[in-house]
């Protein structure tokens, strides 16, 4: 699962038909599909939403997304 990186580390996207369909088609727009590599840039405290990087750009996800983006480590 993508909430499991830590900051630094980088993993590839393997599955993420657990999201919701218009979160899906949010982090298509931004590049963010199956196989793409990804790298956690920093956790925001209490809970709050992750940054991570990909495609040169930098989002923000949920953690209940990412809790369903399936992830391997790199």
């Amino acid at each position: 699962m993508l909430e499991k990186l830590k900051p630094g580390e980088k993993g590839r996207i393997k599955n993420l038909s657990g999201v919701d369909r218009l979160v899906q088609r949010r982090l298509l727009d931004f590049g963010i599909s199956e196989g793409v590599e990804i790298c956690v840039k920093c956790l925001m405290p209490f809970g709050g939403p992750m940054m991570v990087e990909s495609c040169g750009q930098c989002i923000a996800i949920r953690r209940k997304e990412a809790l369903r983006i399936e992830v391997e480590r790199i």
